[in-house]
């Protein structure tokens, strides 16, 4: 396996995720079901490329990259607001910049040798597909919460019915 061969997939599932943010309508980061919304799904899921690529591919997380999700949604007591769409945008853009190029120059027989993290033992091809994954969970989320805010919208927009 190979930094040639990981990069299409990699981007693939990266480009349709980043373009369903970049159309993401701002007032929609506030948006959540549970604890989490949806800006802040957002920049756990840059946080996460960052803890990734320092964990098992050995990239030292950037100096001034603060973060703010690893404790979870329920982690700490007063959750930062991340409602500036441009913002994490540019998070995002950031921390994929930054695991492609841990990617690119992670050698090709360190793919399938398992690294221990906090998570527990894995390969760092193992850990970019959870990386895909996590990516795709949390854009179902997103896609989810808000299909759940339209049809509560249209329910109290529909006329009372006698």
């Amino acid at each position: 396996m190979s930094f040639e061969t990981v990069l299409p997939i990699w981007n693939a599932i990266q480009g349709r995720f980043h373009k369903t943010v970049q159309k993401l309508p701002e007032a929609d980061l506030t948006l959540e079901l549970g604890s989490a919304s949806i800006g802040y799904m957002l920049r756990h899921n840059a946080e996460v490329e960052y803890m990734f690529a320092n964990w098992f591919l050995g990239v030292k997380i950037p100096e001034g990259i603060k973060l703010y999700t690893a404790g979870g949604p329920n982690g700490p007591k007063v959750k930062p607001a991340f409602t500036n769409l441009q913002e994490l945008v540019d998070d995002l853009t950031a921390s994929n910049d930054f695991l492609i190029e841990a990617m690119r120059n992670l050698p090709e027989e360190a793919w399938s040798v398992p690294v221990e993290s906090p998570m527990g033992p894995s390969t760092p091809l193992e850990a970019v597909g959870r990386l895909m994954y996590h990516t795709g969970i949390h854009s179902g989320q997103i896609s989810l919460i808000q299909k759940h805010f339209a049809v509560k919208e249209n329910a109290a927009e529909a006329p009372a019915q006698h």
